[in-house]
């Protein structure tokens, strides 16, 4: 039977001892929640019968794992637990250290205390390394392996580099941060961070943002491409993209209507009868924007005086972290505040904030979100903000507003709540007044339409879909490594062009008959490429064309010896053997003095880049820039293009290393279809190795050998690794 393996830095459990008593219960955090609803409907469903198993480090001892009261709940149990045991040292260093005093705060946009120590991040490769040696002697083939958070950023590529067809996935659950904030990050360490991710086949995130911000990483820094979130990373397929985690709706539903929670209800009401009440859940972390909440809560009671005595806040704020000297801190400072509000606002009878500082029981938790009109939910950043949607889930009588900060990963799915931004006192007191007096009607109107959404898309949904799209990458990946020409396959297109009367060659020139070089003019045809092409072309059953972006003069010059089809400037212009050139595009020189200025701009902005001008074109070359520049100003250029050329008849191509603006109308498509129907041969061999020859490859899926020059996302029908395998194919035709 396959396994699937959840893997995340502590287990889905908890082991106290209470003097001579071992206490043991489930964690109730968001993934564990999530996960156990996916593993229970799929046992409803009678789905696919796959054993669960749950890998982490204990936070107990290994007598304590050995107790016979915890051996009896992990046994009944739907799934298997296998803990890790580490030293605390290191694991302070990697859990307090790196994951929480580095990845944590940069990650959430706090950059200003990060503590870059080299030794966090020692801890944090040797615990992942931990990780990676204890999995490679567990894992067997079939097992599916889902990673989980930041802790583990580095493990999907050691296990990939032990395991190369593993299939992995891996899901951040925090924000990825915009490049601009990654890489405050040491260049060893953020590159050994996304090469970590890399190794996962599917990378998830919350949120389109998200998604694009590890994109935007992974360009700039490791030089990968994507299409349409298709990333190509050591010859491997790999997907980035975005699955929202959400809640098990139906379940928290079913809570908020038992008797227990309803008597709970009952109670609250009864306790702050005649009141509004204003609910907060959180951790204690610097990211929830307490103290902005408190903030905003102060400028609405000064502003809006007619409420006090009519209202009422519960604050809790669940302990996190205790063992870093900074959130005691934050506590010390978080109570000293609100003293200070209910000593300046409370009366003989009332005070405006009852707070505590404890975990919540879980049906006490369902009763508040039930009996609250409020719920006040303004992080600073979050990567989703699971206290959200479970609110509005158990607002069962249609009844309550949320008030939700717009940095949280779940204001893209809750847009009517009201958003606010957390740090702006009056956006947020303005917010508490609006759902205070919002009419009963529209209440339930909002909650309608995110209950709705909410229900459609719960937390089964969610692994179910990234356990699809896991499946969905290996199959794509399959079909890439069928792909790749092997030589049984070289041998069948060898073979069929023996038997073949009529053939054509189209052959793309730099980057696939020759290396791309440092500067253009270098490219020049080497004499063993000039050899092998004048015998394909003596051939008389052979027409052999070279299909470039080049200059016609420069085709002229490399190849006028040699009875070729020479076509120009991406099928603007062509020369048959014996023929004088064809312009097939009218030459234009209108729009060419502004992008000319734009260019230089941009060569002036970017070291070793230069523009190379044609009768059709102009391109800006980009191959001898550093690599960050390079891409940063690549895609600054063509973001800044295709505002400007929307009117205008010429297009935007990315080549290799190169951004060309050229004439409309006219691409290698067109010209190798003109040319194969002109011809009407028998075989039909077409190769290149970027992207404008991708339209080669489409206009001729069905009428040819297509073959893409280096493995990756094409529409041709085979792939070869890499350039030098070019001419020994070639001169297989010719022996």
């Amino acid at each position: 039977m396959s396994r699937l393996l959840i893997i995340s830095n502590r287990l889905p459990l908890s082991v106290e001892s209470e003097g001579e008593q071992i206490r043991v219960r489930l964690s109730s955090g968001g993934l564990v929640s999530a996960i156990r609803s996916y593993f229970s409907k799929e046992k409803e469903l009678g789905g696919e019968k796959l054993e669960k198993v749950w890998i982490g480090l204990a936070d107990f001892t290994e007598d304590n794992w050995q107790n016979e009261e915890v051996v009896r709940f992990v046994s009944q149990l739907d799934f298997k637990i296998v803990p890790y045991f580490i030293d605390k040292s290191s694991y302070k260093d990697y859990y307090s250290g790196f994951s929480n005093s580095v990845i944590w705060p940069l990650f959430h946009y706090f950059s200003s205390i990060v503590d870059y120590q080299t030794s966090f991040f020692e801890a944090y490769v040797k615990v992942n390394e931990f990780f990676a040696n204890h999995l490679n002697e567990f894992l067997q083939l079939g097992d599916i392996i889902w990673i989980h958070d930041y802790h583990l950023l580095l493990l999907p590529g050691l296990i990939r580099s032990a395991h190369s067809n593993a299939s992995i996935g891996f899901f951040l659950h925090i924000p990825f941060p915009a490049y601009e904030t990654f890489r405050l990050l040491p260049r060893r360490w953020k590159k050994m961070i996304l090469e970590g991710m890399l190794g996962a086949d599917i990378i998830g995130f919350h949120t389109h943002d998200y998604v694009q911000h590890f994109i935007q990483s992974a360009r700039i820094i490791l030089g990968l491409d994507n299409h349409f979130y298709l990333i190509e990373y050591k010859d491997r397929l790999l997907k980035a993209d975005l699955f929202p985690i959400s809640i098990d709706y139906h379940g928290f539903r079913k809570d908020a209507k038992s008797e227990e929670v309803k008597k709970l209800h009952d109670e609250i009401k009864q306790k702050f009868k005649g009141k509004k009440i204003i609910f907060s859940v959180d951790r204690l972390d610097y990211t929830k924007g307490l103290m902005e909440r408190l903030d905003g809560y102060e400028y609405f009671l000064n502003h809006y005086p007619e409420w006090k005595e009519n209202l009422v806040f519960v604050l809790n704020v669940i302990p996190s972290r205790d063992e870093i000297p900074e959130y005691s801190e934050r506590k010390s400072l978080l109570e000293e505040r609100i003293g200070n509000l209910n000593g300046k606002f409370s009366s003989i009878s009332w005070q405006p904030i009852v707070y505590r500082y404890a975990h919540m029981e879980y049906n006490e938790m369902i009763a508040l979100y039930r009996a609250a009109n409020i719920a006040l939910i303004t992080p600073l950043r979050d990567g989703m903000n699971l206290v959200s949607k479970e609110f509005v889930a158990c607002c069962i009588s249609k009844r309550g507003v949320l008030i939700l900060s717009e940095l949280a990963g779940a204001a893209n799915e809750l847009s009517e709540a009201l958003l606010v931004n957390p740090t702006d006192v009056e956006d947020v007191a303005e917010s508490i007044q609006t759902a205070l007096i919002m009419p009963a009607e529209e209440q339930a109107r909002r909650l309608t339409i995110m209950q709705k959404r909410l229900e459609e898309y719960d937390v089964v949904r969610w692994v179910r879909d990234f356990l699809e799209q896991l499946t969905e990458i290996k199959h794509q990946q399959e079909i890439q490594d069928i792909k790749l020409l092997n030589q049984d396959g070289i041998r069948n297109i060898v073979l069929e062009y023996k038997k073949a009367k009529n053939r054509c060659l189209l052959l793309d020139y730099d980057g696939t008959l020759s290396p791309i070089a440092r500067a253009p003019d270098d490219a020049i045809p080497s004499q063993k490429l000039k050899d092998i092409l004048s015998r394909l072309a003596a051939d008389k059953k052979n027409t052999v064309g070279i299909i470039s972006g080049r200059e016609a003069n420069t085709l002229d010059q490399w190849f006028a010896d040699i009875p070729l089809t020479l076509v120009a400037e991406h099928g603007a212009c062509v020369r048959k053997p014996g023929e004088d050139w064809q312009y097939l595009a009218p030459p234009s020189q209108q729009w060419k003095n502004e992008i000319r200025n734009i260019f230089r701009s941009f060569q002036a902005r970017s070291i070793g880049s230069f523009m190379e001008e044609k009768t059709y074109s102009l391109a800006w070359h980009y191959r001898n820039t550093p690599r960050d520049l390079g891409l940063i100003r690549s895609r600054e250029l063509v973001n800044n293009l295709s505002h400007l050329l929307q009117n205008m008849p010429i297009q935007v191509v990315q080549g290799n290393k190169v951004i060309e603006v050229r004439i409309s109308g006219y691409d290698k498509g067109i010209i190798a279809l003109n040319l194969i129907s002109e011809l009407n041969p028998d075989f039909v061999l077409c190769m290149g190795d970027d992207t404008t020859d991708e339209d080669m490859f489409r206009a001729l899926q069905n009428k040819a050998y297509t073959i893409k020059v280096l493995t990756g996302i094409t529409d041709a029908r085979n792939t070869i690794r890499s350039q030098q395998e070019v001419l020994p194919l070639l001169t297989k035709f010719l022996e």
